[in-house]
């Protein structure tokens, strides 16, 4: 069975950083998406970034350039780097893995009840 446990979410002032990370366990497939979501309080829920298993990676807009996914593929794990945090980054933090074409915009981004296998979440806070 499919499992994923994120980690390192937590308080942090704005400008901060932090590293979440996301194991999963019991996938063995070659060809994979993994996935960050977040759920900000009283919104819904929204794609952050992506990777694949052949190492192309996917951002949202808002994210872009503060944040980095990256991946050690041979032990399905993924990170995401996240800098010069914003209030407007507070959230659950979720991550996803799934079939490799689910990493196409279509699919990653607005369709995430495609993808099967999600973490617990870890909770973002950042405010001053």
């Amino acid at each position: 069975q499919v499992r994923l446990v994120e980690s390192g979410g937590g308080s942090v002032q704005p400008g901060g950083s932090l590293r979440l990370s996301c194991v999963v366990s019991g996938y063995t497939s070659r060809s994979y998406c993994m996935v960050w979501y977040r759920q900000p309080p009283g919104k819904q829920r929204e794609a952050v970034a992506a990777i694949n298993s052949e190492g192309n990676t996917r951002y949202t807009e808002s994210v872009r350039g503060r944040f980095t996914i990256s991946q050690d593929n041979a032990n399905y794990t993924t990170w995401l780097q996240m800098n010069s945090l914003k209030p407007e980054d507070t959230a659950m933090y979720y991550c996803a893995v799934g079939g490799l074409v689910y990493c196409t915009s279509n699919y990653w981004s607005d369709y995430p009840e495609t993808f099967t296998f999600w973490g617990p979440g870890t909770q973002v806070t950042v405010s001053s």
